[in-house]
């Protein structure tokens, strides 16, 4: 069974808060990384410590506090960069080493103007570096989903050899299409000699909307770590949404994958993160939206009043979410206007709905949506008139 567990590397404090505007300080990434292992996230990136004092300071008081999770930090294929990263994390239980290298060419030759050959030095080396701070060492294959797979095998067996416990295979660019992604990990499964000594991990971005159907792919054809972030906040369009990728590995229990998530603290934690990093969450977000669970077209909203599976696959309680919600509009039919006006109060029967719905109409034609304001005044004032009448 282990085997088919999916770990989840949260890297909401790293590279969720690289968007512009979501910067967060010490006491703030404090907060959320308590929450983050509650949440039963296995693996919390806190940070890059070289890049500032602030970083720094966050990773290494993170790395005091946290006693369930693994705590990680990043850093370059640079050994000053190493030595930092082992500086902050000496107080955690379990401390990982994020380094790594870009080793697509586009990265080799654009990048660092350099080659192959060297490049495969400097992440042997790099990974050499980490494990005199850590047995728990994480290498990136920067660009990875432009990278040739014959090399990327040669390098992947290499950092393996020198000590990685964790490959990161990431679509940095968000360039793959998620076939091509999972092409690419099962190539590193039969290709890679060693590759059983190490964990293959998912790290897939967004630039194509893409990052979730690649991660999944990803697990799919035999990787066991996926990186994400809660909201899918990241570099750019974002990152793997972990919401997201929770979720569908919970639905799709045919995969025989999970993951320790707790899946009631998703929408919660999402409000946290969405408020703390000052960066809204789309109403038609999946999961974690405010319309995730709401209904308004009439063909929907009768069949869900009837029956909720035939519009929702998931219990709102069980993401944490508040109850589904019939939205009413010009759309809307007549029982979703009987059962708002019945959740009011009202006992009204099929002839009353027939002239309230023709009254509804009229205010929703010049309303977006109609409110509860609105059903009052409406049914009081058809009272009223029944009555006169």
């Amino acid at each position: 069974m282990a085997d088919n567990r999916v770990f989840i590397f949260d890297t909401t404090l790293r590279d969720g808060e690289q968007v512009p505007g979501c910067k967060l300080n010490t006491s703030e990434k404090i907060e959320l990384a308590l929450q983050l292992e509650h949440l039963g996230v296995d693996i919390i990136e806190a940070g890059f410590p070289i890049s500032s004092p602030g970083d720094f300071e966050s990773v290494s008081k993170i790395a005091g506090i946290i006693k369930n999770a693994t705590v990680c930090g990043l850093s370059r294929a640079v050994q000053k960069d190493i030595e930092v990263a082992g500086e902050a994390l000496k107080g955690a239980q379990r401390p990982r080493i994020h380094t790594g290298i870009g080793t697509s060419d586009y990265h080799i030759k654009g990048k660092f103007n350099s080659r192959r050959e060297d490049i495969l030095q400097r992440a042997i080396q790099c990974v050499k570096w980490a494990r005199n701070f850590t047995d728990d060492v994480e290498f990136y294959a920067e660009d990875a989903g432009r990278t040739d797979n014959d090399y990327l095998a040669q390098v992947i067996e290499a950092v393996i050899a020198a000590g990685a416990t964790t490959v990161n295979i990431p679509d940095t660019t968000g360039y793959c299409l998620p076939h091509q992604y999972g092409e690419k990990i099962a190539y590193l499964i039969n290709n890679v000699k060693n590759i059983d000594k190490a964990v293959i991990s998912c790290h897939c971005h967004n630039d194509l909307g893409l990052a979730t159907a690649n991660s999944i792919s990803g697990v799919i054809n035999g990787a066991r770590q996926i990186e994400c972030t809660i909201n899918g906040l990241g570099e750019r369009a974002g990152n793997t949404a972990l919401e997201e990728v929770v979720m569908i590995l919970k639905q799709h229990k045919g995969l025989g994958l999970y993951t320790n998530v707790n899946s009631k603290m998703l929408n919660p934690i999402s409000r946290l993160v969405s408020e703390t990093m000052r960066m809204p969450v789309q109403p038609n977000k999946a999961i974690v939206g405010a319309n995730a669970f709401s209904h308004s077209s009439g063909i929907h909203q009768d069949g869900f009043l009837k029956d909720a599976i035939t519009y929702e696959i998931i219990n709102p309680e069980e993401v944490g979410a508040e109850q589904s919600k019939i939205v009413l509009t010009a759309r809307s039919g007549r029982s979703a206007l009987a059962y708002r006006l019945q959740k009011l109060g009202f006992q009204f029967n099929r002839n009353d709905i027939d002239v309230l719905y023709g009254m509804f109409l009229k205010i929703a034609d010049a309303k977006k949506e109609v409110v509860e304001e609105d059903l009052m005044e409406m049914a009081k004032q058809y009272q009223l008139e029944a009555t006169v009448a």
